[in-house]
């Protein structure tokens, strides 16, 4: 589908005249519209991105929109992958195959798109460099394939790098499918284009600045659909590629993802080289991102099922006469760990074939030697399996083939070199000159590069050791002042110490003693002002004026799920929190100041009883500000939040333990929204140190302890429940659990 340079020179203009044309007009009327006056008006113009795998089938799918009447898409760089046929969907349902990608970005992850319409509804673009935190905007898309879907909500932020790039901040969901979709103003005008669903949380996305796409405009690289269908492909004069699996290549390296369709996820590509008279060899450096993964060499093949494999497997060695399609007819002839192969890294794979003997190196190693003759000639090539992620390079077939492999000595001796490495200076001239002389710039880097990866992962390991000993020393504590020599717990607890001491599981230098005596200062203050001799009544008035009208104390609304809100400190930091975090701290100040309140935890909502006599009870809504509330109010609250019907146990005063538990599960909460394990571990953690016979806290942990590898940990609280069998609980799921973990402990 080739198009002619004419073409693209006249679409190019007409693109300009437009945009001129938008551009004289804009300003003409700067009305804001509804949203559903924008939608009517924009809907028209967002398109549906799709390109296709080599079968032809659709394999990934994204947005864009019209940029101009005569066919120009725009859309992420990321929506429309490596060289793949690409086609645009408009709204009207009509199908067109990209004819050339006009423009590209790769750092802004931006495309313009080519088809042959006519006719289309393009958006006006605006300014980004003009947009405001806070201004509202509305988004454009195809989440999760729902096709034409929109969102509103604001611009968040405007960040100058996010993953080395300008982005837009935007507090709206962006989901797989969002990609390349408009972000437009109240007036319409196109501001930027979504990309990057947050890892932050679900309600956070980033555009890509419009004004990135006008300099595109400006300065085309139109490449054909044709030629932009080689792009990173193999090379069809050496290689052969099988199946669906992209084999593609790059910087002179051969990359491949995704798993094959055959059994195991077996993919290959067929070297072109010709094979010489035995005895001859086949080598090739390769490396794998996953500890489990599988790819290496393949050789004696027929084109089809039928060769020999020599690859790493989980870490291992292994060789393998493939007589078929499926592991039936697959005869794994020797398996072993060898200390040459290096996980984590390049390692250089060869194998000699001679008349009845067939010799395995690794790392210029003997790994394997074989006189198996079921296949006796045929192709040489690369293969991998299953979900692994693969790197080849250097391969080779001749009667003597090499690649450069550092000696042991050499290795140790590098490893030497650079253990004592500066930290506060770059690494001198001396220390470049001995590394260079013990091997290329590429075998020594490799070394240097592995070093460097263990370091990091050591780094790693050290901060989640330190997390650990936070939150070790943090449960500790809680258990210590909630179970005092394992009694039950006190009827009065510090509870602003319980408090601080949850904030401290995620902040190990936080200084509790600090906050506690802040707390102190203020409730000194409170003290001078309250009226001599004064009444239950005037005490929680001189309260109210203190905390909410001098001190600013509010409950946080624009950001309510947020775990700071469940942190004493930042509470007191920020004068802004969750119900519940705000009510302790009133409830501290109270006690103070001689005034009894009561935690009152409806659901969904936490408020406070005031005791203004023997018989009189306030409830007040802390979180707004001491609202006072009646009975009526209450039964109001509960029945909106949660739709359940009143119960006048909803009233009853909350312990100290409860309160505590309630802060933790609201933290749970967060992490559980935010996908995050490792925080849900901690919380739980803390919980049992409160609650130690709760066998569905202990079940949760447990199934964290699976989802986070930590088989072991997770047995001992699925053998607890086992062994207590409380009601409630079905015992044949526990023991399906224990099933699982006892599965990965012997994994």
């Amino acid at each position: 589908m080739p198009q002619t340079q004419r073409t693209i020179r006249i679409s190019f203009t007409a693109t300009v005249l437009s945009l001129c044309l938008i551009a004289s007009t804009s300003n003409a009327e700067d009305v804001e519209l509804t949203v559903e006056q924008l939608v009517e008006q924009v809907k028209p113009s967002v398109v549906v991105v799709t390109f296709a795998g080599r079968d032809g089938q659709q394999q990934g799918l994204g947005s864009g929109f019209v940029l101009d009447g005569n066919g120009l898409i725009a859309t992420n760089l990321h929506v429309i992958g490596e060289a793949r046929p690409i086609k645009v969907r408009t709204f009207d349902g009509k199908q067109f195959p990209v004819v050339e990608v006009h423009a590209t970005d790769r750092v802004h992850d931006l495309a313009i798109l080519k088809i042959n319409a006519e006719d289309l509804s393009p958006l006006e673009l605006g300014d980004s460099d003009t947009l405001k935190q806070g201004q509202s905007i509305v988004a454009f898309g195809n989440p999760l394939g729902l096709e034409h879907s929109v969102v509103q909500g604001v611009v968040s932020g405007l960040r100058e790098d996010v993953d080395g790039k300008p982005m837009i901040q935007l507090a709206i969901p962006i989901e797989r499918g969002n990609s390349g979709g408009p972000m437009v103003d109240m007036q319409g005008r196109v501001h930027g284009l979504l990309t990057l669903k947050s890892q932050v949380t679900r309600n956070l996305g980033y555009a890509a600045p419009v004004n990135d796409l006008k300099l595109m405009l400006e300065h085309p690289n139109p490449v054909p659909i044709s030629r932009w269908l080689t792009i990173g492909t193999l090379n069809g004069r050496l290689w052969e590629v099988r199946d669906d699996v992209q084999w593609r290549q790059r910087a002179g390296r051969i990359l491949v993802d995704g798993p094959g369709r055959g059994f195991g996820g077996r993919t290959f590509v067929f070297s072109k080289l010709e094979i010489p008279e035995k005895p001859y060899e086949v080598a090739v450096t390769v490396r794998m991102n996953e500890a489990d993964g599988a790819a290496g060499l393949i050789f004696h093949a027929d084109g089809g099922d039928r060769h020999y494999g020599f690859y790493p497997s989980s870490g291992k060695l292994r060789f393998t006469r493939f007589d078929g399609p499926d592991v039936y007819s697959w005869k794994v002839l020797d398996e072993k760990e060898v200390n040459a192969f290096r996980k984590d890294d390049w390692n250089r794979l060869k194998v000699r074939i001679d008349e009845g003997l067939i010799k395995c190196f690794c790392n210029e190693q003997l790994v394997f030697e074989s006189a198996d003759d079921q296949f006796t000639n045929g192709r040489a090539g690369l293969a991998k399996f299953r979900h692994t992620t693969a790197q080849f390079k250097q391969f080779a077939v001749g009667e003597q083939v090499s690649g450069e492999v550092l000696s042991q000595e050499s290795r140790d001796h590098l490893q030497q070199l650079v253990q004592d490495i500066p930290v506060d200076v770059v690494p001198p001239k001396e220390m470049v000159d001995e590394v260079l002389s013990l091997g290329t710039t590429e075998s020594a880097g490799s070394l240097l590069q592995e070093r460097a990866r263990e370091l990091e992962q050591q780094a790693a390991r050290l901060r989640e050791l330190a997390q650990a000993v936070q939150t070790e020393s943090v449960v500790r504590r809680l258990s210590t002042l909630f179970r005092p020599n394992g009694e039950e717990p006190p009827a009065d607890v510090d509870l602003v110490h319980a408090a601080l001491l949850l904030a401290a599981i995620d902040n190990s230098e936080l200084d509790i003693d600090g906050y506690r005596e802040q707390v102190d200062e203020m409730a000194d203050e409170l003290r001078s002002l309250v009226p001599a001799d004064p009444s239950e009544a005037e005490k929680m008035e001189t309260l109210h004026e203190y905390l909410f009208s001098e001190m600013g104390y509010h409950g946080s609304r624009t950001n309510y799920h947020h775990a700071s809100n469940s942190y004493l400190n930042e509470v007191i930091d920020d004068r802004e929190g969750l119900p519940i975090t705000l009510s302790l701290l009133y409830m501290e100040l109270a006690d103070r100041i001689d005034l009894k309140v009561d935690g009152v935890g409806l659901p969904g909502h936490f408020i406070v009883g005031v005791h203004l006599g023997e018989k009189s009870t306030q409830l007040v809504d802390v979180f707004d500000r001491g609202t006072l509330m009646s009975l009526n109010d209450a039964k109001e609250r509960v029945l909106s939040y949660t739709g359940r019907p009143w119960d006048n146990e909803y009233l009853a005063p909350c312990t100290d333990r409860q309160i505590i538990v309630r802060m933790l599960r609201n933290l749970l909460s967060v992490a559980n929204s935010d996908e995050d394990p490792e925080s849900a571990l901690r919380y739980v953690n803390a919980l049992l140190a409160v609650e130690p016979d709760s066998a569905q806290d202990r079940l949760f942990r447990a199934v964290l302890c699976y989802n986070t590898n930590r088989a072991e940990q997770g047995l001992d609280d699925v053998n607890w429940v086992l062994e207590q069998a409380p009601a409630g609980i079905d015992l044949r799921r526990v023991e399906q659990l224990q099933g699982l973990l006892q599965r990965q402990v012997a994994d």
